[in-house]
């Protein structure tokens, strides 16, 4: 074929540019109808009346209930604009050129460069780019140029996944919506009336608003690498529900593997503590012997569900470095353990039992009961692989970086979870507390009153 020496007509890159974006066309198309149609049949005075009314809605939706509004329709229209005005057309093809990740036809030279096929925008900082691959390209050659891609869309960082033959996705991170300085801890509730079990307040999200976890009939899971920032979710909860602790309506058993060096500050705390693992699984059957008397309790009663009391108290079990119980401990023991805290986790919801473990490698030979845990929180880990793992399947491709969150103290705390009622990642950062916040927070549970139990 010879050489083109003339571009193609602007008819015909219109027409195959429409071809492309169908709802570029036909939106705009359809509503322009729409509106001489309405201006036709209402008048114009109705007609804009109706308009009117639409925005009025549009904006009272948007004031009105922010959270329905934030999940529906804000990251569609943040995607179309970060579509048409930031991924656009000759500015991401002059990106690309000098990225050096355009090709040239050999044959007829003509410059050709990977096409967006979807833009989407879950979250204020992260943008994932679905690009078409020309021909010959691999994603190993947009890896190798994913900071100079990084700094030519003046972010803090572009991730490369494959997505299927011939199509990639760049996760796009615009900014980190967190301070350096860690959040401070929350001042501790008053009273037990004021503790939501079902939406404890354990730090922010990148949205500003405070980030919430349901923890009874719930049981939580998080992941993070040495420094990620895990004793916050071990803190947090309890000072949320400080309270419930201090009037016996909430009792927490801890599972310390760390030989007690994380809980040792704030012991008077917990019902029980173990600190080694002949222990822990004392503790662990305990607390699954009490669900049994629970469930007991409450079939003859006639009740299905349990109401958290002086008498039926919520029963947290937290585990800290869960992998050393569950993965890493003489074989026998590791398969007891298992089967209790699966008997635990099946049948803790109604009773008013929750498991909360945290691990540094979230792996299922690590964790073999990791798919029973209904609430996920995963801070920085070491490879991309983990992220899957403990948000579910998809999710780093859906923007959850959680292994491109630097370890220290600036990103301490800072990870993802999915947001409820979607398939939505979230960025998140947990409240810090000082040794001396754990010292008041045990100082308020407890006073002068003694422990419950003796440390097992």
């Amino acid at each position: 074929m010879p050489k083109a020496f003339r571009n193609q007509g602007i008819e015909f890159r219109a027409m195959k540019w429409a071809v492309r974006h169908p709802g570029m066309v036909s939106v705009p198309t359809g509503l322009a109808a729409a509106a001489a149609e309405g201006v036709m049949t209402l008048g114009a005075p109705t007609a804009g009346a109706l308009a009117g009314g639409v925005a009025l809605g549009l904006a009272g939706w948007y004031r009105g209930h922010p959270a329905s509004f934030d999940a529906v329709a804000l990251p569609r229209l943040r995607a179309f604009r970060r579509r048409w005005l930031t991924y656009v057309g000759r500015r991401w093809a002059d990106i690309l050129t000098d990225c050096e990740l355009i090709t040239v036809n050999r044959r007829t030279d003509q410059v050709q460069v990977p096409r967006i096929v979807r833009v989407t925008a879950a979250s204020p900082s992260i943008d994932t780019i679905m690009v078409r691959l020309n021909r010959g390209q691999t994603p190993t050659v947009f890896e190798e140029r994913a900071e100079a891609l990084a700094h030519a869309l003046r972010a803090e960082r572009v991730a490369v996944m494959r997505v299927r033959p011939q199509v990639i996705a760049l996760v796009v991170e615009r900014c980190n919506p967190f301070d350096s300085d860690p959040i401070p801890a929350i001042d501790i509730p008053h009273t037990s009336a004021e503790v939501d079990l079902s939406a404890l307040e354990l730090g922010d999200t990148e949205y500003g608003t405070p980030w919430t976890l349901p923890l009874v009939g719930n049981h939580l899971f998080g992941a993070g690498a040495t420094g990620s920032g895990k004793s916050a979710l071990l803190w947090d909860p309890l000072r949320a529900m400080a309270p419930m602790l201090r009037d016996g309506i909430v009792q927490v058993d801890m599972v310390d593997m760390k030989e007690g060096m994380e809980t040792e500050i704030g012991a008077p705390l917990f019902h029980r503590r173990a600190i080694d693992f002949a222990e822990s699984v004392e503790v662990i059957e305990g607390f699954r012997d009490e669900m049994k008397e629970r469930q007991a309790l409450l079939r003859e009663q006639g009740a299905r569900r349990f109401t958290p009391s002086v008498e039926t108290p919520f029963r947290v079990l937290q585990i800290d470095e869960m992998g050393m119980m569950t993965g890493f401990g003489p074989s026998k023991e590791v398969r007891d353990v298992l089967r209790l805290l699966a008997e635990i986790m099946t049948q803790g919801r109604a009773p008013g039992f929750a498991v909360c473990g945290y691990v540094q490698e979230p792996t299922k030979d690590t964790v073999g009961v990791r798919d029973l845990f209904t609430q996920r929180v995963c801070l920085s880990v070491t490879t991309q692989g983990h992220v899957d793992m403990v948000l579910g399947e998809g999710m780093r491709l859906r923007g959850a970086l959680a292994d491109e969150i630097p370890l220290g103290d600036d990103y301490a705390g800072t990870g993802f979870v999915v947001r409820a009622r979607s398939r939505t990642p979230q960025r998140v950062r947990a409240f810090y507390q000082s040794d001396d916040d754990i010292r008041d927070l045990v100082a308020f549970v407890t006073g002068d009153r003694p422990r419950l139990h003796a440390v097992a």
